[in-house]
């Protein structure tokens, strides 16, 4: 293939182009605010099912308070209606007394026994509801964290994202002044080599491949028209020619 030097020239400035394109897309997709959000999400995930855990234990114990207090209440009526009736002097029957006397003194050990659980209860549902309290704080201010974060984020991907709008325009115009053939092999290549279709030759190296050129490649290249398009023995990018080759 043949190509004018100016054009392959061009082909260095495109390829710097490329190399700063492909480099800023890096750049964006590893801020590392990525993984500071993401490790940030994990501890919230943690810390929301913590809560939802000590909510339901906060429910729960609630409902248990409710019903052992409403127990308490029975025992306590029942006890106040034997009580009344022992008062009251209607029962007569030294059995019946007998009797209605042990209901009043098991139904005082039963209320004992149930205020006791109504107490245990109530320090469990404390304890869930300062849990409640705790995680709300916490999921608060991991939420925070990664609300800056992904602030921090969205400005430093609004910076590159600039950057890549002009250099994608600045490219554009490039490619645009290189001829089409030249150009399909260049980004065939490209596409083959990690990246880097067109290297420099600089002081009998290539900069593609980072090696020496031997004297046989160089008296060849030394030898090939100006608008010959070279490629390296090595690395097979497109060589390109300039005034600090060491030819």
């Amino acid at each position: 293939m043949k190509s004018a030097p100016a054009d392959q020239i061009r082909l260095l400035d495109l390829q710097e182009l490329d190399v700063r394109l492909s480099q800023l897309a890096h750049k964006r997709d590893n801020l590392p605010e990525h993984a500071e959000i993401a490790a940030l999400e994990g501890d919230l995930t943690q810390l929301r099912d913590l809560l939802v855990a000590a909510q339901t234990e906060e429910g729960d114990t609630a409902r248990e308070q409710t019903k052992a207090e409403q127990d308490v209440d029975q025992v306590r009526q029942r006890a106040a209606r034997d009580q009344q009736r022992l008062d009251s002097g209607a029962v007569t029957s030294p059995k019946d007394l007998e009797h209605l006397q042990s209901e009043i003194v098991s139904l005082a050990r039963r209320q004992t026994d149930l205020e006791e659980v109504v107490l245990e209860i109530m320090e469990r549902h404390e304890a869930a509801g300062e849990r409640v309290s705790d995680l709300t704080d916490r999921v608060a201010s991991v939420q925070a964290k990664v609300d800056d974060a992904a602030a921090r984020r969205t400005a430093a991907t609004g910076e590159i994202d600039a950057e890549i709008e002009r250099l994608a325009k600045e490219r554009e115009v490039v490619a645009g002044s290189v001829p089409a053939d030249l150009l399909a092999l260049y980004d065939k290549l490209r596409g083959q080599q990690g990246g880097v279709g067109a290297a420099k030759l600089y002081q009998r190296r290539c900069e593609g491949c980072r090696l020496e050129l031997n004297i046989t490649e160089l008296n060849e290249i030394r030898a090939a028209a100006a608008d010959e398009v070279l490629r390296c023995e090595n690395c097979r990018r497109i060589l390109v020619r300039a005034a600090d080759s060491g030819l």
